[in-house]
């Protein structure tokens, strides 16, 4: 009897990306291999940091064009998180990183001057005692009766007009409990407190359940929540020495973790910044980067990083290879690099290049344990700025933090040109047609990530990096034609919708 032949198909991870090439997402294609499982059971939890996990591998993008506060809270929301830019003041970061909450007036307040933007867009005020959100609550006020308060030109206090609140429910509580206590007790909204304290967490009405159980619901996807109940958020700084005031004020302002910010990570500025940072904040988590090569990496992780951000020149409004002539493909920066740091223990998150589910499977099985998002997450409700029309499309500003626009407004130092008189942009100003919710989209894609790793038989990250470091999964690199041929083709028209 002939001893069976081994079968010999496709190319391991390690084999594939030590050949001389550097690949991108598109440039390479993953085998599947046996299915015994449902797409339910797929667990994409993962780790962002050495100590912070996430229920969602995503992260948005320290852009000022994607994350401000509304774009973490949504990030948060869906269990994955958001990096606050810092082409800011200090305070001004500081203020971001704290959770959005309702403004508070003192019962003794008589006036409504210049207080229009404090009913925010539920239309109301909380009252406590002493106009502090760690004082007792005593009611709210909304917009319109407070409008018609000050247009009869009454005399009194604002308790005088209020709406007496003698209720809240925990800050623990999630929306499906919060929506059971506002229908049973028939009222319009509620204060969360932190449990044994008279702290105001956070202020839902109906009119916010209703808009968000209208958006679909991931299994598994729990909201990335701190000790205290409060939303996780990260922020970005510098490496200069002004940034170690930006440190202070985000530390204060509630910071969860911080993201050494640079185009090129393996510095002395950024080795001196993660040391002092570890050796003022211990518990507090860094992530350093960007970083391409395994070399970058293992001088950061030494440093004392505790998260590895891998990427240079591969975001859609990124210009640092075509200008620099530096950087390397995504796939083949994600691979080499959660190579090494997995051995420390560094997760890695991959940043840039990702424009579709298809892209994030690629980055989460080469090894990487998040993905930061741009491009992918610009152009949503939650990203800052206004929709304007372009040629009857409906779009927001989308920037490169290389841009010359951006680097007027701070960034240069990310590309160490904070110095330089003549500035070289790395990056360029476009728009990103709009996408509509993330509350919305970001679950759809991340089912339809799911479904790939069904494909490839794992049911988790961690058994995806365990099998292709082993060499048990597979995969190849794509011709021009085959990749042609994996996308539509072959239509005289057609419509393309995702859900």
């Amino acid at each position: 009897m002939a001893a069976a032949v081994p079968i010999e198909d496709g190319f391991s991870a390690e084999k594939l990306f030590n050949q001389g090439y550097s690949y991108t997402y598109d440039d390479v294609i993953l085998h599947p291999h046996y299915i015994d499982f449902a797409t339910e059971a797929v667990d994409l939890s993962s780790k962002l940091t050495r100590n912070i996990s996430l229920s969602l591998p995503c992260v948005s993008s320290p852009m000022d064009t994607v994350t401000e506060d509304s774009m973490a809270v949504a990030m948060a929301s869906l269990g994955a998180i958001g990096i606050l830019h810092s082409n800011n003041s200090p305070p001004n970061s500081a203020h971001s990183s704290a959770p959005p909450s309702p403004a508070a007036y003192p019962s003794s307040r008589t006036s409504a001057s210049e207080s229009e933007s404090d009913f925010g867009s539920a239309g109301v005020v909380l009252v406590t005692k002493t106009g502090n959100r760690k004082s007792r609550v005593l009611g709210y006020v909304l917009r319109s009766d407070w409008a018609k308060w000050e247009d009869n030109k009454r005399h009194g206090c604002v308790c005088d007009v209020m709406t007496k609140l003698d209720f809240s429910v925990p800050s623990s509580y999630d929306l499906d409990k919060i929506a059971g206590f506002l229908s049973g007790k028939g009222v319009k909204l509620v204060p969360t407190m932190l449990e044994g304290e008279e702290e105001v967490v956070d202020l839902v009405t109906v009119e916010d359940v209703d808009r968000i159980q209208g958006f679909p619901k991931m299994k598994k996807a729990f909201p990335s929540l701190g000790p205290k109940g409060e939303f996780l958020v990260g922020a970005a700084i510098g490496t200069r020495e002004s940034d170690k005031e930006r440190l202070e004020y985000l530390v204060k302002g509630g910071a969860d973790v911080v993201v050494l910010d640079s185009s090129q990570g393996n510095s002395i500025y950024q080795l001196n910044m993660i040391k002092y940072i570890k050796r003022t904040y211990p518990e507090l988590d860094v992530i350093g980067g960007n970083v391409v090569t395994m070399y970058q990496a293992q001088n950061l992780i030494q440093a004392g990083v505790d998260g590895l951000r891998v990427g240079m020149g591969s975001g859609s409004i990124c210009t640092t290879q075509e200008v620099c002539a530096v950087g390397r493909g995504q796939a083949t920066a994600v691979y080499k690099v959660a190579s090494i740091a997995s051995q420390s223990g560094v997760p890695v998150i991959a940043d840039g290049g990702i424009s579709n589910s298809g892209h994030v499977v690629r980055a989460l099985a080469l090894g990487a344990s998040t993905v930061m998002m741009g491009s992918f997450l610009a152009g949503s409700t939650e990203a800052p700025g206004a929709y304007e029309f372009q040629n009857g499309c409906r779009v927001k500003k989308y920037r490169g933090m290389g841009s010359l626009e951006a680097m007027a407004k701070g960034s240069d130092q990310r590309y160490f040109g904070d110095e330089a008189k003549l500035k070289i942009a790395q990056g360029v100003v476009g728009a990103i047609a709009d996408k509509g919710s993330i509350l919305k989209f970001l679950p759809y894609t991340m089912e339809a990530v799911k479904a790939g790793f069904q494909d490839l038989g794992v049911s988790s990250l961690q058994s995806a990096h365990d099998l292709y470091r082993s060499g048990v999964l597979r995969l190849e690199v794509r011709t021009g034609a085959a990749q042609v041929e994996g996308g539509v083709h072959g239509l005289v028209s057609y419509e393309k919708k995702a859900f």
